[in-house]
């Protein structure tokens, strides 16, 4: 599913015919995550014909309702789609596997245009592929001080009442960037990084980064603490940090 979807991504990339449109929302929506989207469903029916799929360009019943008792795929054909928009190379497909539970049991991220893959299994670890290549087992850095971390995050907007907080934060610890979308909570999944945070996600946003993180021995969870993908924000660390670092969005921690 992943190699099919960068054939469609990369060849879409920066191309001149390239068609966006607005969604309700106001996010932007190409030609191209509408295809990738499609040919990924098109090989789950052939695969796993009895799966359900949540997609972010064709939805899906909320699996929370859902009592069938069947995994569930989670997929966001390209994130970062206004950074593919204007031709900035930071997006990828995000492919999670759920089951009926709703534990994330498997995820792919594929980003092409950084040429690098990461991967996880329950149980099994988490992997990055850099230009092809083998892959090659990830792990979360040691650092346990915030004032020692590197903080990733998206931007400023949507933080609400923990707005202050996080602008306090940054100063507090060693360094940040603002990178945001899949590649900052996959920098904490390789240890480059040591938290991650969004406060406004999709489960789609999400899926297949929770267990990255986690198989890399991380944490994954919202803002208030609830693990797991579908708590509306994300926050991913190398889980020294984590209670600290909600503690200090909360104010119960200087």
């Amino acid at each position: 599913m992943a190699d099919a979807a960068d054939s469609i991504t990369l060849d879409r990339f920066q191309a001149n015919d390239l068609v966006i449109e607005t969604k309700p929302d106001t996010t932007p929506v190409t030609d191209a995550d509408k295809a990738t989207e499609k040919k990924i469903r098109e090989i789950i029916t052939q695969y796993r014909p009895d799966d359900l799929v949540i997609g972010e360009e064709f939805g899906a019943p909320d699996p929370a309702s859902d009592s069938s008792g069947k995994y569930y795929w989670v997929i966001d054909p390209i994130d970062g789609t206004k950074n593919f928009v204007r031709g900035i190379p930071v997006w990828a497909t995000l492919i999670g596997l759920v089951s009926p539970d709703h534990k994330v049991v498997a995820g792919v991220v594929s980003s092409p245009a950084l040429a690098r893959r990461w991967s996880a299994a329950e149980g099994n670890g988490a992997f990055v592929s850099t230009n092809g290549s083998a892959a090659e087992r990830i792990r979360v850095s040691a650092v346990s001080k915030l004032e020692d971390s590197q903080l990733m995050y998206s931007d400023l907007i949507g933080w609400g009442l923990r707005k202050d907080a996080m602008l306090k934060l940054q100063e507090k610890v060693w360094r940040t960037r603002g990178i945001g979308d899949f590649w900052s909570h996959m920098l904490v999944a390789e240890g480059a990084a040591d938290i991650a945070v969004e406060p406004v996600l999709a489960l789609w946003d999400m899926a297949a980064l929770d267990i990255i993180v986690r198989e890399a021995g991380g944490k994954f969870s919202n803002i208030d603490g609830v693990d797991g993908p579908h708590g509306g924000s994300g926050v991913s660390s190398n889980g020294k940090l984590h209670s600290d670092f909600l503690n200090f969005l909360d104010g119960k921690q200087e």
